[in-house]
């Protein structure tokens, strides 16, 4: 018995000194890098910790990689995107950058080399990473052979919801789990216009777009892409498609009602969620997504799914950290990289903000969150290895379990790795990008006429060199599928 006692001893003292090994042979490590500060872009809603959060992860850093990081944030939408293409066409030095299909035009900046490939790095840097992200996103997001960005691993697949402020579905006894399509909602659009005053139906800005059964090809905005369910893969213009009409025409039928506010085309984001006025919208999912959305709110919101997950190019390539060109020190942006999505610390700290400030641990991974976090609230999606992130106290514990179904049930959109490469029709693709802006807000918001307006988009786009741009997109697929037996 003694004998046993004396080995136990042993034994802890041998972990113990391990333990302390490893630790001095990362300072080691460590020391021996030069001092390097990166320079970080993501994007969000700008939070008031996010230097003080900046700082103490930069302490870690130091530790780690010896290096510390400037975190900068610019807002959703046109803020994030403008500012962003600002920086790179303007050449000015920074490490990582936030980008996804529908943010910091990642397609068109990686082709026009904004980004550094990255295989060659991961490969050196990014081993553990490399080991931890589901493969489809590697696999998904090439561009003739290279790696433009580290994808954050997560939820495969897309699926739209519609989302419910559950104080009225509760009112009204509404069972959502029936309510699909635009007519299904419909009714309840009318008793909450015709019996709550103040609230609107809809909650929804000129993000909105209904679901449509389409994959699109090359950025989310364009209007050329092939059927989910298609044999051929023949390319179309939507906004040709008896689909879209039928669909714009209920959206146009609902604007006109006022179910949908009246600048719904031009605004971003109004005070709905606020102030809780508002009764339906449309979101993308995760599994839990109620869950997160409610504590993010405030108050209790219900959602049930529209369509089926799918795994589009745009899902895997919905968010995602790129490294620019212009970084000093691309290396080191890999290694912090590998961290962010390998060590609980970074990734917890990047997105919950610092233990004892904004959020305590109460169990094995699982925390509550401090008033104080309403300081930091950052976008979880958007961060990195979703799979590190401790859970919220009203989160099951087969919480990740419950993500891998999600990406085991995810089905393959058709052209799931095809990446289409505008650079033989670089003016026209621009051209046609252009005159979606243009269109789309209007038109899947209900703003204007969709039998007046989809004439019109239709033309310019035609005008714009649109039937050349169908035509390559075309070419290119058919090239993919007899390389890839499709």
């Amino acid at each position: 018995m003694k004998s046993k006692v004396i080995l136990s001893i042993v034994m802890v003292g041998l972990l113990a000194l391990s333990i302390g090994l490893a630790g001095f042979g990362e300072a080691r490590a460590a020391a021996k890098l030069e001092p390097y500060e990166i320079i970080m872009y993501v994007i969000g809603t700008p939070q008031k910790d996010l230097d003080l959060v900046s700082a103490e992860l930069s302490k870690y850093l130091k530790e780690k990689i010896n290096t510390t990081i400037k975190l900068r944030q610019f807002d959703w939408g046109d803020e994030y995107n403008q500012k962003m293409q600002n920086i790179i066409d303007s050449g000015q030095p920074f490490d990582i950058c936030f980008v996804a299909s529908w943010a910091a035009n990642f397609l068109r900046n990686a082709h026009n080399g904004a980004f550094l490939p990255l295989e060659n790095l991961i490969e050196k840097y990014g081993q553990e990473m490399k080991a931890v992200i589901h493969p489809l996103f590697l696999e998904g997001i090439r561009m003739k052979g290279h790696i433009y960005a580290i994808p954050n691993n997560k939820e495969l697949g897309k699926q739209s919801v519609w989302r419910f402020n559950k104080k009225y579905v509760d009112k009204y006894n509404i069972d959502i789990t029936k309510i699909k399509t635009l007519e299904d909602l419909e009714p309840y659009l009318k008793l909450i216009k015709k019996n709550e005053s103040g609230v609107i139906p809809i909650s929804a800005d000129r993000t909105f777009n209904p679901y449509l059964p389409f994959d699109i090809i090359g950025e989310s905005r364009t209007p050329y892409g092939v059927y989910l369910d298609t044999k051929d893969y023949k390319v179309i213009n939507k906004f040709e498609a008896p689909e879209t009409k039928e669909t714009l025409k209920k959206m146009r039928q609902f604007y006109k009602a006022g179910y949908i506010r009246a600048d719904v085309a031009t605004t971003i984001k109004g005070d709905d969620e606020k102030t809780g006025k508002w009764f339906v919208g449309k979101c993308d999912t995760q599994p839990l997504a109620d869950i997160m959305w409610s504590q993010t709110l405030g108050y209790p919101v219900v959602s049930t799914p529209i369509h089926e997950p799918i795994v589009y190019n745009e899902s895997i390539t919905g968010s995602m950290f790129a490294v620019s060109v212009t970084s000093q020190n691309p290396e080191r942006a890999v290694m912090f990289l590998n961290l962010l999505n390998t060590d609980p610390k970074v990734r917890n700290m990047i997105d919950h903000g610092i233990e004892g400030r904004h959020y305590k641990l109460v169990g094995d991974g699982v925390i509550e969150l401090l008033p104080e976090h309403r300081d930091y609230d950052m976008p979880s999606f958007a961060l990195g290895n979703l799979f590190l992130i401790y859970r919220y106290q009203q989160d099951p514990p087969d919480k990740w379990e419950q993500f891998k179904k999600f990406n085991a049930q995810s089905k393959k959109a058709p052209t799931l790795g095809f990446v289409f490469d505008p650079s033989p029709v670089q003016t026209e693709y621009a051209a046609v990008c252009n005159v979606a802006d243009e269109f789309n807000a209007m038109l899947y918001t209900g703003a204007v006429d969709p039998n007046v307006y989809l004439q019109k988009a239709s033309k310019k786009l035609k005008a714009a060199g649109g039937n050349k741009v169908m035509a390559e997109m075309q070419r290119q697929i058919d090239k993919w599928r007899a390389e890839n037996s499709k």
